[in-house]
């Protein structure tokens, strides 16, 4: 049965039509005018290729909160904000109005019922079983251990070779490998091996990467037109599918070996099954273990939101963490600094492990860290739909059929949340008089969301960074390649478009 019938397909391609006579008149990147029929859409295209600085112009220029207005046949009006009084009263103080939704289920239909894409019963549900598996010490200790070992057996052999051969490299490909393999040690209990010096291809990888941009354009496109690349399969949607049939085979492949592993263990004696492995495939198995949630479809839901949410942020974050410091010069060596004093690293010592309590001495990396989330979120905007009518403290009115986009990036390079220095790369503003770290509330600082849905993984996320930044300036010179251009991608996280392009040098330690 047809999707559209034929006088929809028409008005689409009118429509098509009209977006691309007024892209062609229009003179001005800093202008939304709401155009008949077509609403606000043409200039949103227009800009499209600069769309996280120039929408921070516009936000800047009304205060924080804009109205965006979408053509009239696809449900694209929304209600932007980068106020942190109006991402407070949405994500903590009026939290219940503000579910994930059907709408937002449907363009993550990828992350099925996993904890990223529920609500009410089932969200609490995965919650209250995820929290202890993720601050329970063996599950530390895996995270200090898989974190160790990538970094002796895979970052610091690809480096060294890497600056042996005085050639560029992708570091974004580099840390993307890294955290791929990380993230299945932790969730799945598998080393899929992607960070070695022949850097061979995972389809599984790659297939992340792909969907995160696929699934970031059903956000700007009208929901008939993405619906109708899908139905067609054409253009990203395509892209989408072959990309969930390469996550689909690899997760459902660990799946599988992970129970043979486990029926195996089931015949040894008790003592001998609780040595098993703490990874959250073995903890989930368990914990579901004669209920529903022992599925297969339930658990390929459930770790592949894992595997989204600590893949790409945390490889998307380091990015541009070393980015910044290779233009800040004095921040790298306050960096380099701190590890030899606080971490005792001895005199021509390549590199020092050091555990989870050693990591909260490194403050002034602490701070670095921060403020290149601040601002680069790698989960840089978030999107809602109220249940009941509302009015926000900025006071705009807003319905049930109006979607909130709340612009992280935005709130980051505001000078009324952050002062007349936000642009400015100053990891000092993270560090007390007293020299420990600097809290800011979650609704000010939202790399890690806020409210009841605040991120489980903050503490994951700071011990892997924190690992991979000290070994990487400890022992290399980062040197961004000359005239490299630099520009977030359009993705569902911010990743570079054009990769990091460096250079890496050993140092003499």
């Amino acid at each position: 049965m047809a999707i559209f019938s034929y006088p929809e397909i028409l008005l689409l391609l009118l429509c098509f039509i009209i977006v691309l006579c007024y892209r062609r008149r229009l003179r001005s990147y800093l202008q939304l005018t709401n155009w008949p029929l077509v609403g606000m859409l043409p200039g949103l295209l227009r800009i499209g290729n600069n769309l996280h600085e120039l929408a921070t112009v516009f936000l800047k220029q009304n205060r924080g909160t804009v109205e965006f207005k979408g053509p009239w046949f696809a449900k694209m009006d929304m209600l932007i904000t980068a106020d942190p009084a109006n991402v407070h009263h949405i994500l903590s103080k009026n939290f219940s109005n503000y579910p994930k939704g059907p709408e937002f289920k449907m363009i993550f239909e990828m992350l099925g019922d996993g904890i990223l894409n529920t609500d009410s019963e089932l969200w609490e549900a995965h919650r209250k079983t995820t929290m202890p598996m993720m601050n329970h010490d063996k599950f530390r200790d895996l995270l200090e251990r898989s974190s160790w070992q990538k970094v002796k057996e895979g970052l610091i052999p690809v480096l060294d070779h890497i600056s042996g051969l005085a050639t560029e490299v992708d570091l974004q490909e580099l840390l993307q490998k890294f955290t791929f393999d990380i993230i299945c040690m932790l969730v799945l209990g598998h080393d899929p091996g992607s960070l070695s010096i022949a850097l061979p291809h995972i389809p599984c990888e790659k297939a992340i990467l792909d969907a995160e941009e696929a699934v970031f354009y059903r956000h700007v496109l009208p929901v008939s037109l993405w619906k109708l690349q899908k139905w067609l399969q054409i253009g990203r949607e395509k892209m989408l599918r072959n990309a969930l049939l390469d996550i689909d085979q690899f997760v459902y492949q660990c799946i599988s070996m992970k129970r043979e592993e486990s029926e195996s263990k089931a015949k040894m004696v008790e003592h001998q099954e609780e040595e098993g492995t703490y990874d959250l495939l073995s903890g989930f198995m368990k914990a579901y273990k004669g209920k529903s949630g022992a599925s297969g479809k339930f658990l390929r839901d459930t770790l592949v939101n894992f595997m989204f949410a600590g893949k790409g942020s945390i490889s998307a974050a380091l990015t541009w963490f070393f980015w910044l410091i290779s233009k800040n010069p004095l921040a790298e060596i306050k960096i380099r600094e701190e590890i030899k004093a606080k971490l005792h690293v001895k005199e021509g010592e390549k590199w020092r492990f050091f555990n989870v309590e050693e990591s909260h001495k490194l403050v002034y990396l602490h701070g670095a860290l921060c403020e290149s989330l601040r601002l680069f979120p790698p989960v840089f905007s978030e999107h809602k739909t109220p249940l009941q009518p509302d009015i926000l403290p900025s006071g705009h009115r807003i319905d049930p059929n109006t979607r909130v986009l709340l612009l992280f990036y935005s709130m980051g390079r505001m000078k009324r949340v952050w002062g007349k220095d936000c642009l400015e790369f100053k990891p000092e503003r993270w560090i007390s008089a007293q020299g420990v770290v600097k809290h800011e509330p979650s609704y000010k600082f939202t790399t890690f969301n806020a409210g009841p849905r605040s991120c489980l993984g903050k503490d994951v996320t700071f011990i892997q960074m924190k690992i991979v930044a000290s070994t990487i300036i400890h022992n290399y010179q980062i040197q961004v390649a000359e005239g490299h251009p630099i520009s977030p991608q359009n993705s569902m996280l911010l990743h570079m478009k054009h990769g990091l392009k460096v250079r890496v040098t050993r140092r003499s330690v």
